[in-house]
């Protein structure tokens, strides 16, 4: 087996973990970053009142809206991803050896050289994968809208507020409400400021690789190469950090382009693609509507990457081990 076969499915295996843990966290951020209060007149709710107003309002499972196609999509964009990653990186090195042989260079990849595998490796991902996205954010973001129903009481003349489904929104309905809306082509919403992101895993495994290659050193020094489950996890969640803060307002613009968009009233809440999404929010919300929701993401991406880079590394270790093993017993029935 590969080692981009290995890290393509101890990446699929990590992200999977880590989608689980921190899925209601996820739901909330891209419902707090498609919100459109123009006139800034809805209170701001953090991230654990606007989670109880979820649970209150519409129940527990929209938490957990999309949770199926989000799961299919995590294992499908973290294979692909670190498949595609080791393949460039593989070449990347195999390219730094050549030149170090010709007297150039010390042999080892360069923080360029790592920053374009990761690009690579990320517009590989986005052009496969963006159609899962988008009906992960259609579903996190559907709600149940309120319908007013007068009360059967002939003596009483409030209206109680029901929540109620419109209709059911699985995973096939939102396919055909997208395909309704804009043909194949709706299905690539938000691919240009997803692509742009790109920059986001790449720099994120670009101080991921940095960390983990002076931390490696140290510990050669002192004769030890050895880093553990809990310092992967700490550099995954640093090298996250860094990455999301820099990124976030084209996240927000993603989200915006692959929600369900309005069609009728308030023109200023219509976008016809990415620039005009992005002029219309600096015009009408200002820089506050590219940061919306930003806290509640920092701690959801950070603690996934973390667990992620941890579970993903683990794995690997393990399969490597395993394939180690194998090939001894061979080797020494072969022997015997």
């Amino acid at each position: 087996m590969s080692d981009a076969l290995i890290n393509g499915l101890a990446g699929a295996g990590g992200g999977i973990i880590a989608q689980l843990l921190t899925y209601p966290l996820q739901t909330v951020n891209t419902r707090q970053q498609t919100e459109r209060d123009l006139k800034r007149e809805k209170k701001k709710l953090g991230t654990f009142e606007h989670m109880c107003q979820v649970v209150k309002q519409e129940g527990w499972e929209r938490l957990y809206g999309g949770l199926a196609p989000s799961l299919a999509g995590t294992a499908a964009s973290q294979g692909v991803y670190y498949y595609f990653y080791q393949v460039f990186r593989n070449q990347a090195e195999a390219a730094a050896l050549a030149q170090r042989k010709k007297g150039l260079g010390d042999g080892s990849v360069g923080m360029f050289s790592s920053l374009l595998v990761a690009a690579l490796a990320g517009s590989v991902n986005v052009l496969m994968t963006n159609p899962i996205w988008v009906i992960v954010t259609r579903m996190q973001t559907h709600k149940k809208m309120p319908k007013h129903q007068v009360s059967e009481s002939p003596s009483s003349d409030a209206e109680a507020l029901v929540a109620v489904e419109p209709r059911p929104y699985g995973t096939f309905n939102t396919i055909q409400d997208v395909y309704d809306e804009a043909g194949v082509t709706g299905f690539w919403k938000g691919v240009i400021p997803t692509l742009i992101m790109v920059s986001n895993p790449s720099m994120q495994f670009m101080l991921y690789e940095t960390m983990l290659t002076k931390l490696k050193k140290r510990r050669a020094l002192k004769g030890s190469n050895n880093v553990t489950a809990w310092e992967t996890f700490l550099l995954g969640a640093v090298a996250k950090l860094g990455a999301t803060v820099t990124t976030y307002p084209l996240l927000v613009v993603k989200s915006r382009l692959q929600a369900k968009q309005v069609t009728t009233g308030d023109k200023r809440q219509q976008y016809k693609g990415t620039l005009d999404a992005i002029l219309k929010m600096i015009r009408y919300e200002g820089l506050y509507g590219f940061y919306k929701g930003m806290s509640t993401k920092i701690v959801q991406s950070v603690l996934a990457a973390a667990v992620l880079f941890m579970i993903k590394e683990e794995l690997v270790k393990g399969a490597k081990l395993l394939l180690s093993n194998a090939t001894s017993s061979k080797v020494k029935s072969k022997l015997s």
